[in-house]
This record gives structure tokens, C-alpha cells and sequence, in this order.
């Protein structure tokens, strides 16, 4: 569970009664997507020839370009949590980066979700002693990625539901 109990207006577009433009939806799924393309080499890894979860990245590309439909963003968002189901460690959270990244199309606020995830797999990933410092870096990576029209956004997002996002954001 990645939500706080009520939602929060800045992360539903405006015509749906929120304050969140179509302009920053778009550019909160592809901070997303590159979040989730970061750590996708973990699955990729273990399952070469699965592409569920890159199709999932490749699609929140696709609908912030505007050539797909939430629907079809979704469905990939599906698939990758799916291929999740069948993997563990790092490669599972990589994979479930790629379905957070997807469903921003339908939620923005699964932006956190993405990054999350993605701290998660580097941290799966690294030696016990390494564990909190791969988180680190992962979390720093992702804030120099964040443009400059979503930044405070996600970066107060990040203070306010760190504790639902496992307290990935800490550093």
C-alpha cells in the first residue's frame, strides 16, 4: 500500500477535480519510467527474454507522448506485476517498479510507487553491508532526474508518505 488514506488533490488533474495539470501528469510518468528503467537490468538478469516489464516502461513513454490510452497502460502495468509473481529479491521489485511506473497513467500518485520500488530492487540487490547505501544513491539518483516542474511536488510527496513507501526516502 503505497496511499495515504486520503487523497491528495495535487495529484489529480484538474479536470477530475484536482489541481495537477495534464503537463506534470505526463511528467510525473516519465520520472516514473526512469525510475523503473534504472533498476529493470535486475529482472532483465534473471528473465531475458520476459519483456513484460519493459513493454510496461515503454508504454508510460507511450501514453505521456499521448499515442496510447490509459487502458493500454494499465493492462502493462498488469503484466508486469504478474511477471513480479514469478520472481524475487531484486528482480521482483524491479518488476514492480515497471507496473507502479505504468499505472501513473491511471493514478498519478503511483510515482512514488515507481521510485520506491526501484530503491527497493538496488537495496535487494547489494550485500547486507552495502544495503543502505545502494538505497542512498538510488534515492539521490532519482531526485537529480526529477525536472524542475514536478521537483517540490514529489519531493514534499516524499516526506509525506515515506512511512507508506517502507521509509525508502529517509536519506
Amino acid at each position: 500500500m503505497i496511499f495515504a488514506k486520503k487523497r491528495d488533490a495535487r495529484f489529480i488533474t484538474i479536470r477530475r477535480g484536482g489541481t495537477l495539470r495534464d503537463s506534470d501528469h505526463r511528467l510525473l510518468a516519465l520520472w516514473a519510467a526512469d525510475c523503473a528503467q534504472h533498476v529493470l537490468h535486475f529482472f532483465e538478469e534473471i528473465h531475458p527474454r520476459d519483456k513484460r516489464p519493459r513493454q510496461a516502461i515503454e508504454l508510460t513513454r507511450a501514453w505521456a507522448r499521448g499515442d496510447i490510452k490509459v487502458t493500454q497502460a494499465k493492462i502493462a502495468a498488469w503484466a508486469a506485476n504478474n511477471a513480479a509473481r514469478e520472481v524475487s529479491g531484486a528482480a521482483k521489485e524491479a518488476a514492480h517498479a515497471a507496473g507502479q511506473a505504468a499505472v501513473v497513467a491511471h493514478v498519478a500518485a503511483h510515482e512514488l510507487g515507481a521510485a520506491a520500488y526501484a530503491i527497493r530492487a538496488v537495496r535487494a540487490a547489494a550485500s547486507k553491508e552495502e544495503c543502505e547505501k545502494a538505497g542512498r544513491l538510488e534515492c539521490r539518483w532519482q531526485r537529480k532526474k526529477l525536472p524542475a516542474g514536478i521537483r517540490l511536488l514529489v519531493l514534499d510527496d516524499q516526506k509525506l508518505r515515506n512511512e507508506v513507501c517502507w521509509s525508502v526516502f529517509d536519506f
